[in-house]
């Protein structure tokens, strides 16, 4: 074989495996190109991460101790055109697999109604019945974890917030909101996540350090900007229990905006277990006694 045909086939292997690795590589390229956002350190150093998976840790044990009962409106506030509410009704306590609650939204004033059971802890789950479809009571997937609800700004994945317990975050420090100080940590979506809607590259969580409460949440996307932010307003305390009384859900994109407004509640009560089974979604349960109650 001459020199020159040699190098004429040296070159035509290498060309074939050029052409191999370029479309072999261009997927994987795509994976690695995923944004992924910065921390945004308070500190000059990043802080301690082993003290902030024990604050984490501490944080997602917590909740509302004993069972409750809530009546609240959503405020339906969009930047252009009528506002309106939609009257709610929420059931809540704690199960073996952490907090869960049952949600009933009331979509007309003929009586068509949505109810949600929300399950939250690592083993999360929503399950959905529509009165549009009565006896139809199915678990929610995750791409009908951002669908809105009933025209609001509020989705499933703002009621369970399962990205309280996303493994793959990082804790930013403490900073400050006003005169309280807030431990802030960026949350990572898993693959599920992600691959449902890519959109979201992240969750920033601003939890208070003294009442334990998630004050604030972002929602990020790409290039770092904000999707959508949640911010607690208010507390107001019922029987011995702080409850959360004003929430604003605002997507940062459109400006539109739905709050959550508690109207009437009761705490520390003993709720049958079985209101919070996905087979007695269907069933109506009646709120406690009206004594009962403190009006807001």
């Amino acid at each position: 074989m001459s020199a020159n045909a040699f190098f004429i086939r040296q070159a035509a292997r290498i060309a074939c495996l050029v052409f191999f690795l370029g479309a072999t590589a261009g997927p994987l390229a795509a994976q690695s190109k995923r944004y992924r956002p910065q921390p945004h350190y308070v500190q000059l150093a990043p802080p301690d991460q082993a003290k902030g998976r024990g604050i984490l840790e501490d944080f997602r044990q917590r909740g509302i101790e004993k069972d409750y009962y809530l009546e609240f409106d959503l405020r339906v506030m969009p930047r252009r055109g009528a506002e309106k509410r939609i009257p709610c009704r929420a059931w809540g306590g704690r199960n073996p697999n952490g907090p869960v609650s049952r949600i009933e939204l009331q979509l007309s004033p003929e009586g068509a109604a949505q109810r949600l059971l929300v399950q939250n802890g690592p083993a999360s789950a929503i399950w959905n019945w529509h009165g549009e479809e009565p006896g139809m009571t199915a678990r929610l997937d995750a791409s009908a974890m951002f669908a809105p609800l009933g025209g609001t700004e509020l989705t499933p994945f703002d009621l369970q917030m399962p990205f309280i317990f996303w493994d793959d975050f990082v804790y930013e420090g403490v900073t400050r909101q006003g005169d309280r100080p807030m431990q802030t940590f960026l949350m990572y979506p898993p693959e599920t996540i992600a691959a449902q809607n890519p959109a979201i590259t992240g969750v920033r969580m601003f939890v208070d350090s003294a009442y334990h409460a998630m004050m604030r949440f972002q929602v990020i996307g790409e290039d770092g900007r904000v999707l959508k932010t949640m911010q607690l307003g208010s507390f107001k305390k019922v029987d011995e229990q702080w409850l959360m009384k004003e929430i604003d859900f605002r997507n940062d994109e459109t400006r539109d905006k739905t709050r959550f407004d508690l109207t009437a509640a009761a705490a520390g009560l003993d709720l049958p277990p079985g209101i919070f089974s996905p087979e007695t979604l269907a069933q109506a349960i009646p709120p406690p006694a009206r004594e009962r109650l403190t009006r807001m």
